[in-house]
């Protein structure tokens, strides 16, 4: 097992499709999400490409309705196997962060539903978290101030 970090970076167009001017601006902005896969980590591959997928539609860096790369692209990009990536689609749309159509591809949802409760799967992974935090030695106030900063991003 290698212990090295893939690194994807991709935007909504190619560099030399933009202007000088254009690409400054979008620089400012971000319009790409940077995927790191680490290869040492016991998280499976499919699990951090869908987690950081996650993340960036969480902090806004994807917008609602942008398309994602595709399944072969991004496979290509990252250097594994495109069934790795195609799962990781599969489960976000499962969860209802993306929709797919065959002629477009992946695309970020445009709206999401505001149940405002967590999934069962979310609150059994946050319970293993405040139980670490627990053992740990860390108080009720302690965590929730880290909560709030990583809330607040």
């Amino acid at each position: 097992m290698h212990n090295t970090k893939r690194k994807l970076t991709y935007q909504r167009k190619r560099k030399k499709e933009y202007s000088e001017r254009e690409y400054q601006k979008i620089r400012k902005e971000g319009p790409w999400v940077v995927i790191s896969i680490n290869e040492a980590s016991e998280v499976p591959i499919y699990q951090q490409i869908r987690n950081q997928i996650v993340l960036g539609i969480s902090d806004g860096r994807l917008k609602p309705g942008e398309q994602l790369p595709t399944v072969r692209a991004l496979a290509g990009e990252i250097g594994i196997n495109s069934m790795t990536v195609n799962k990781a689609y599969a489960l976000l749309k499962q969860e209802g962060y993306i929709y797919t159509d065959r002629r477009n591809g992946a695309h970020v949802r445009k709206e999401f539903s505001e149940a405002k409760e967590l999934s069962e799967k979310s609150k059994e992974l946050l319970q293993q978290i405040i139980s670490e935090a627990k053992i740990c030695g860390m108080t009720q106030e302690e965590f929730l101030k880290i909560c709030e900063n990583m809330y607040k991003g």
